[in-house]
């Protein structure tokens, strides 16, 4: 496979003129749909904006190469425009970008594609390769200059592996001059497309620029390319690590090792040799890793706010498979025992009920503990886990529950790095005690003391007290936390409001006791949660004329996804008219959350949509109230949306 195998004259645009980052995008994903590997063209926009936050990718010199790596592409493919007149793009020289190459990627299936998008990377590092696609004047001349370089680069390259197969066996490969220093590195970036083998070709290029022998490693998409041998890392006298993901690095412990972003790969090659040239870099005594070095490095542009949801968000993640898959073991123990629910017989009915509701509440349990680990692990990384695990028992044990968790997990992170700082000038000879016996020792001390005498009495009490005033509401107040709860599932589909909402109804399932209980509030949540992608579809089924003939392709997905509590089928929708879908979606979802509230309903589990409404109680007003808040929804939607351009 070539490049010009992936990238169609439909999808070049030579005389492009958008005005600014955001229109560069819309322009280059619209000539990405015109070659026809896109199924998805919101959901693979969405992709390509999401990995623009995660760091500009425009490189500098000119180029920017947007990409995504999602299912909502079938196969690989290419677009490219050139913008004569430049367009402000964030990139990295804070120079305008001209050129462009927006790649997308499959999120499975083979790989084959990756070496040559890798290629494509290494290829615009070079200037003369630039100046020549800047210069062509049609498609057809552009495609000519891309292929003619690519056939003299594989050309190039099969001449080397010929001689490296012809030459004797105990011959080097690659001998170093001994005159010559020998670095290495290893490049990295989240999406393994094009900032990795750039980052690795600037670094090349600049080192032999420089006169040194260098060898990168690339940690890409398609798996490691030009990996460091033993033999590399013991000749190496230093070794650059630039990565925006997490890469094996306890291998250069004992060596100088300089830890970047892999943006600075290519912005800053030279001053990233220099520094391991000159004996700058630190001794690397494999404690932490590369992503420790960039999380910090990026911590630091962050707001504090920023910052804690950061860490909350991860702990989250690692919690809910615990919760989800405890809490729908419970639900199903609920289902073939319904005689005892509620009951301190419950789970005693028959083996089945008892099996799944000891299996689930296990894992439910733990959801704590994993909370507040993964808090801390985030915060202080991997010596702070054990620290936070422990809390988040100790939360448990102690009363203090969902919201004692929440504080050991930050406890545990600050307090691991609080004693990085204080043994930071430890003797280099007991460096190798701190993370086997200090920081664990310490760390598990310093968090049961601070737990058990400080957060666990106070944040008991507040727990019971809110319990109790969430059992002694009156039908009015819990009405109104529905309708609040309910509305908070439909504001943003997924993010921090909606993931508040959700964290609050998955605590709610733990009564003050500890026990797994039904819950009108999750109730609340999930219901909130279903609305907007079942309204989303019913109102393209009532009003076809408000919906493009692509955004009704998915009226059967929306479906399918709003039953099972699915909410972010709404995003595309959402984000491509967030005005008239998002107020209709949460005032449908808010009046669906007040109406479970009302009708008394409860459920056991965390997830699952109409999968665990058998479990529901009263579940047939439950889903009276999901249907009465699809209808106002989608009813909504109907009066407010314009009418979209005929089919």
């Amino acid at each position: 496979m070539r490049i010009v195998d992936l990238l169609k004259k439909e999808s070049i645009d030579l005389q492009a003129v958008v005005a600014d980052k955001d229109a560069a995008i819309d322009h280059l994903v619209s000539l990405m749909d015109k070659g026809g590997n896109v199924t998805d063209l919101e959901g693979y926009r969405k992709a390509v904006l999401a990995r623009e936050a995660e760091g500009s990718t425009g490189i500098g010199e000119g180029i920017a190469i947007p990409h995504a790596k999602t299912d909502a592409v079938s196969a690989p493919g290419l677009a490219s425009m050139i913008v004569r007149s430049g367009v402000e793009y964030e990139s990295l020289d804070d120079e305008p970008a001209f050129l462009f190459f927006l790649i997308a990627a499959p999120a499975g299936g083979a790989n084959v594609h990756l070496e040559v998008l890798s290629r494509l990377s290494r290829m615009l590092m070079d200037d003369e390769f630039r100046e020549k696609l800047m210069n062509a004047k049609t498609a057809d001349e552009y495609l000519a200059v891309i292929d003619e370089t690519e056939m003299a680069q594989l050309a190039a390259e099969a001449e080397e592996a010929a001689e490296a197969e012809t030459a004797p066996a105990d011959e080097p490969a690659s001998p170093a001059p001994s005159d010559r220093p020998f670095v290495i590195g290893v490049t990295a970036c989240p999406t393994g497309i094009a900032h990795t083998y750039m980052a690795a070709e600037a670094l090349e290029s600049k080192g032999a620029a420089m006169g040194v022998d260098i060898k990168i490693e690339t940690n890409g998409s398609g798996g490691v390319k030009n990996h460091l041998t033993a033999e590399d890392i013991e000749r190496a006298v230093g070794v650059i690590v630039a990565c925006d993901k997490d890469v094996p690095t306890q291998r250069f412990a004992g060596k100088p090792v300089v830890f970047t972003k892999v943006a600075n790969g290519i912005k800053i090659p030279e001053e990233l040799i220099q520094t391991v040239l000159d004996g700058k870099a630190p001794i690397f005594h494999g404690e932490s890793s590369s992503s420790e070095a960039v999380s910090l490095d990026a911590a630091e542009k962050e707001s504090a706010g920023r910052q804690i949801y950061k860490h909350l968000m991860n702990g989250v993640s690692h919690m809910l498979p615990f919760v989800i898959g405890g809490g729908i073991l419970i639900a199903l123990a609920f289902l073939f025992d319904m005689e005892h629910a509620g009951t301190a017989q419950f789970g005693t009915g028959t083996p089945l009920a008892a099996f799944l509701k000891n299996i689930g509440g296990l894992a439910f349990s733990m959801m704590m503990p994993i909370l507040a680990g993964y808090i801390a692990m985030s915060i202080g990384e991997r010596p702070a886990l054990m620290p936070g695990i422990v809390g988040g028992f100790l939360a448990t044990t102690g009363g203090s529950g969902f919201f004692g968790a929440l504080f050991a997990g930050f406890i545990a992170g600050y307090l691991i790095i609080l004693l990085k700082k204080v043994f930071a000038n430890l003797p280099q000879a007991l460096d190798g005690t701190k993370p086997i016996l200090i920081y664990p020792v310490l760390g598990l001390v310093l968090i049961g003391i601070i737990m058990t005498y400080i957060i666990n009495p106070p944040t008991a009490l507040f727990n019971t007290w809110l319990f109790d005033v969430l059992n002694s509401m009156t039908t009015t107040s819990r009405i109104v936390l529905g309708f609040i709860l309910g509305g908070m599932m439909s504001i943003d589909f997924g993010g921090p409001i909606n993931k508040a909402a959700y964290v609050f109804g998955t605590a709610s399932l733990m009564s003050a006791s500890g026990e797994a209980i039904s819950s009108g509030i999750m109730a609340s949540v999930m219901i909130g949660g279903m609305v907007p992608p079942i309204a989303i579809a019913l109102a393209m089924l009532l009003f076809k004329q408000k919906f493009t003939a692509k955004e009704r392709q998915s009226t059967v997905t929306n479906f399918i996804m709003g039953l099972s509590f699915i909410t972010e089928g709404a995003i595309p929708f959402a984000a491509s008219d967030p005005v008239h879908i998002i107020p209709p979606c949460a005032v449908g979802a808010a009046v669906a959350g007040a109406l479970s509230m009302l009708f008394h309903c409860a459920v056991p589990a965390p997830h699952g949509g109409i999968f665990v409404f058998g479990v529901v109680t009263n579940p047939l007003m439950y889903v009276a109230a999901l249907a009465a808040g699809v209808v106002v929804a989608a009813v909504l939607m109907g009066i407010v949306r314009k009418k979209q351009s005929a089919d």
